[in-house]
């Protein structure tokens, strides 16, 4: 059975952190919009400005992922940055993906009002499900934190990744990835390939 790389059809969301007015104008997120198109790996990228995109709630953004941003198909994968990327675990509790990319993740709302309102945090927002979310993921996570992140301290992240059973990738000096980065495109490549090989494998 040859496999050849990229004939899988696979498609890329780009979920950001909260207070992005226009996707398109906030940190990497149109840069790496663009990189991943010009790749030629992916059958479709999906960028799009976020309903409630400065309280980021959970009521609001797991629904218009599903609906909008067409998170409810197993052939995508989710790179979420910071609350996207705790959207992107909530949302791999119930639903397939082909895998994701999780940039600044959390696990706890640290204290903060504003995050425990969001509704993905316990106690209010329930237990992680960790076995779920890499079920669900096939085990196709990819975590990338910074080691001087201003905002969500390491052991977040460290946390996150030894729930899920997967490796931290430590970037250093991204504080909370304001900025482009390979880095960026190097894990979403990274989670684009073990798609592929896991669609291979289930093919043979």
């Amino acid at each position: 059975n040859h496999f050849v790389r990229g004939l899988v059809h696979m498609r890329i969301v780009i979920v950001p952190g909260n207070g992005c007015d226009n996707i398109l104008d906030a940190n990497w997120y149109a840069w790496l919009d663009k990189r991943l198109r010009d790749c030629g790996r992916f059958d479709e990228v999906v960028c799009e400005t976020m309903p409630d995109p400065h309280k980021a709630r959970r009521s609001v953004w797991l629904p218009f992922m599903l609906s909008t941003l067409g998170c409810s198909r197993p052939d995508t994968i989710v790179v979420g940055h910071s609350s996207g990327a705790v959207a992107a675990m909530r949302l791999l509790e119930e639903h397939r993906l082909a895998g994701c990319v999780l940039v600044s993740a959390c696990h706890t709302d640290l204290g903060d009002a504003g995050e425990a309102a969001s509704g993905y945090y316990p106690p209010s927002g329930g237990e992680w499900k960790w076995s779920q979310i890499r079920k669900h993921a096939a085990g196709n996570i990819v975590i990338l934190h910074s080691d001087n992140d201003p905002f969500i301290p390491l052991p977040e992240a460290q946390h996150v990744a030894e729930s899920l059973g997967v490796p931290l990738r430590v970037q250093p000096g991204r504080s909370h990835f304001f900025s482009a980065g390979e880095d960026l495109v190097e894990a979403c490549l990274a989670a684009a390939d073990a798609a592929v090989s896991a669609e291979a494998s289930g093919s043979t």
